[in-house]
Parts: structure tokens; C-alpha cells; sequence
């Protein structure tokens, strides 16, 4: 076996990372996707939105430690005849898709709101400076941040929050039977928004735990032979022997 993965061993780092990235996605998509197809095709009977925030929030589990068919029942719930809404649409189980009382600015500020909070989050729990999250904890903390986003954030569009959840399965979508529908549906007004919005709310979140907790911790400086400690105001001090001083603790004749 050693033999074998040494010769089909990947060096190329962009590679690697293309791939562990599909692999990592693909996991989302089949476990969230799963639960809602689950729900819909059964008429809630099997699952409901409680088993989808939380298989949307475990697939987001596993994607992130592994990175870091349905077609009798749908031909048995629409009759084969594909359809994007209505009593037997299920468009809805690959791609996110607007309540009808949801305004194109509401559905905006949705993504725009839920990403931000995903990328806060996200960014409090990988900060090797904040609460030192266990690196094992990582991926687990990461999806309940999700899960919490789909209690709260689901009921208008479906809390998309990432475009390769929503764009991919869209697209496949266009090609499976469902057709060009599944862009045009609410006169084209909607489709764009999962895949920009996210990215805007991305930037927006990360700025907001940034500016508000991240650009203010203190400097952390490795003492050496060239660096007076009287001259070290304000700063965070580390050792090689890995202890960790602040200017309060150190006086100028230490």
C-alpha cells in the first residue's frame, strides 16, 4: 500500500488543495442536500427543518475535518415532471429559492447579515489569540455556528450564507431536468443574490471582528540579545523557551 501512495502521491500543493476542497464540498452538499430531499419528497413525514439545520450543520462538520440516489422518489413525488415551485416543486432541495413575501432587498440583507455573522464567528473561533479553540473542536464549533444560523436565518431565502451551496447544485439543477427556471424564477431577480451577497457579508464580517476584537490585541515580540527590555512599551513579550511576558510584568533593569 506504501508503494502504491507513493507512486500516486500529489506533491503539487494547488492540487492537493482543489481536491480537498471537492472533497470537503461535495460532503456539504450530500448531507444537507440529503436531508432536504428527505423532507420534501416524504411531505415532512421523514424529517423536517430541525433534521435539516443540523445535517446542514454536521455536513459542514465534515467537509471541514475531511478538507482541512434519489431519482425513484422524486419521479414517485412529481411524476416526472420537474418542476421549480408549486405543491410539487423540488428545485428547492439542490438550491436556495425566496418565500414569496420576501423582497429582493430583504433577501439581500438576509446573506448579507447571516454571512457576516458566519465569518465573525468563524474568525472568533480560529483566533489563536482569543479563546484558543482545541484545533479538534474546530470543525465541530464551526458547524453548530452553521446549524445556529439556520434556526435563525432560515425562513426567507434559506440561508445560502456560501455560493458553493447554492451556485453548483443550481447549475446542475439547469442541466437535471429542472431547466432554465431555476435562474429566471422571480424574473431573475434572485439567483445572483446567494452568490454576491455572501461574498460582500463575508468581507463585512470579517472587518467587523477585526476592527472590533482583532487589530487590538497586543504585539507579541521575541525577546533577543538586541532588544532592550526598558525600551518595550505596550507589547506583549515571548520567550524561545515559549513564556510570555507583558510590559507590566518586565521592569527596565529585568
Amino acid at each position: 500500500m506504501e508503494g502504491f501512495s507513493s507512486k500516486v502521491r500529489i506533491r503539487n500543493n494547488i492540487i492537493r488543495e482543489t481536491f480537498a476542497e471537492f472533497l470537503g464540498t461535495f460532503t456539504l452538499i450530500i448531507f444537507g442536500d440529503g436531508s432536504v430531499a428527505q423532507a420534501v419528497l416524504s411531505r415532512n413525514t421523514v424529517g423536517n427543518h430541525m433534521s435539516i439545520h443540523w445535517s446542514w450543520g454536521i455536513g459542514v462538520t465534515m467537509g471541514v475535518y475531511i478538507a482541512g440516489g434519489i431519482s425513484d422518489a422524486l419521479n414517485s413525488f412529481d411524476g416526472g415532471n420537474r418542476m421549480v415551485s408549486g405543491p410539487n416543486g423540488t428545485a428547492g432541495i439542490w438550491a436556495t429559492y425566496p418565500q414569496d413575501f420576501a423582497s429582493v432587498a430583504t433577501c439581500i440583507g438576509d446573506q448579507l447579515l447571516g454571512t457576516a455573522m458566519l465569518l465573525c464567528c468563524v474568525l472568533a473561533v480560529t483566533d489563536d489569540r482569543n479563546m484558543e479553540t482545541h484545533k479538534g473542536l474546530i470543525p465541530f464549533s464551526i458547524g453548530l455556528i452553521v446549524v445556529v444560523i439556520g434556526m435563525t436565518y432560515h425562513l426567507n431565502c434559506g440561508y445560502a450564507i456560501n455560493p458553493a451551496r447554492d451556485l453548483g447544485p443550481r447549475i446542475f439543477t439547469a442541466i437535471a431536468g429542472w431547466g432554465l427556471e431555476v435562474f429566471s424564477y422571480n424574473d431573475y431577480k434572485y439567483f445572483w443574490i446567494p452568490v454576491l451577497g455572501p461574498h460582500v457579508g463575508a468581507i463585512l464580517g470579517a472587518f467587523l471582528y477585526q476592527f472590533l476584537i482583532g487589530f487590538h490585541w497586543s504585539e507579541v515580540v521575541e525577546i533577543t540579545s538586541d532588544i532592550p527590555i526598558k525600551e518595550i512599551k505596550n507589547t506583549v513579550v515571548t520567550e524561545k523557551a515559549g513564556h510570555t511576558y507583558d510590559n507590566r510584568s518586565l521592569s527596565p533593569d529585568s
